[in-house]
């Protein structure tokens, strides 16, 4: 199956990226390499792109779609999280910009074997973003607890019948293991209350999400990784952070506003005595969104939400 993906907020992305044509940039989450094409379409032979995916199937696609680039690219297959060690180990300090996409590929949702779709009844449960990973979705939905299966329901779908999926959830593998996401469907419509299926959205998608999300690291990763990119930044480079839902964007936008403003000095000090200083400024004050007709056009980008974060400058 082709790699196919549009990249949500492109326009937007190269617009607040200002990328010079001799600058470095790194594309976290490179998947087809849909924003990654337009950054390297933007720089000459001086400018240099990095991209990295934990995605076999991204990494085989970008290595195609940017091959007529591929003496100003670099692509690696590794978590974004490993961006620090990835970067030192081909010699780069700094970088100009550096761009997050998070969230699932549509390649990934539209690949049944894949595992991340609730669409499909004989997909297996495995949602592994990093194939090379031993653990997968079936595992942790025929293995975690009752109260941890609660937790992350709860935690990362949001779901209010959380307590009750999760019981349903052990009620059923103690006859069978659960195996397909037709069968964890089933068990979930058995939690919901019909009259709320029937106006709110797939039972399914909270769970799913929350699977994955937990199976994956992905808030983990994220909050652990986002300070670092902004210190990989040269002055004036910018990060731009595309989310998906509410978990995600809370943790930028925290992240963002406590590297703008670290003080941790009492509200009635007046001056500063903890010594911590800002290291740049979000220039997003408020989440850009996609344009109604990206939205109308591509109905996975209504969802998105985009930040971005400027590294302070030596002029500021």
């Amino acid at each position: 199956m082709e790699f196919n993906h549009k990249s949500v907020l492109l326009d937007e992305v190269i617009e607040y990226l200002q990328i010079r044509p001799e600058g470095i940039y790194v594309d976290g989450t490179l998947g087809g390499a849909g924003h990654s094409f337009e950054i390297v379409k933007r720089l000459d032979k001086t400018g240099r792109l990095i991209g990295l995916d934990q995605d076999g199937d991204a990494i085989d696609a970008a290595a195609k779609r940017l091959d007529a680039y591929k003496d100003r690219v670099a692509i690696i297959r590794s978590n974004y999280c490993h961006i620090k060690e990835v970067l030192s180990g081909i010699g780069i300090e700094k970088a100009d910009g550096i761009l997050l996409d998070l969230g699932v590929s549509s390649f990934q949702l539209d690949t049944p074997e894949r595992g991340f779709t609730y669409r499909e009844e004989n997909a297996p449960l495995d949602m592994r973003m990093d194939n090379r990973q031993k653990r997968t979705a079936e595992d942790i939905v025929n293995e975690y607890s009752e109260t941890e299966l609660f937790h992350m329901i709860r935690d990362y779908g949001e779901d209010r019948f959380a307590k009750n999926i999760a019981k349903h959830i052990v009620t059923a593998r103690n006859r069978k293991r659960i195996k397909t996401a037709g069968e964890l469907t089933a068990i979930i419509r058995g939690a919901i209350p019909q009259k709320v299926q029937a106006t709110g959205g797939h039972p399914a998608k909270r769970t799913f999400q929350a699977i994955r999300i937990e199976l994956n690291q992905e808030l983990a990763v994220l909050e652990d990784t986002l300070d670092d990119m902004i210190d990989l930044l040269n002055d004036k480079g910018r990060l731009c952070v595309i989310t998906f839902h509410s978990l995600e964007d809370r943790i930028v936008k925290t992240h963002f506003k406590k590297n703008e403003n670290p003080c941790t000095c009492p509200k009635d000090f007046p001056i500063c005595v903890c010594g911590k200083k800002p290291k740049g400024k979000c220039i997003t004050r408020k989440p850009v969104l996609p344009s109604e007709e990206e939205q109308a056009d591509n109905s996975r980008a209504k969802s998105a939400k985009l930040r971005v974060f400027e590294k302070i400058g030596k002029e500021d």
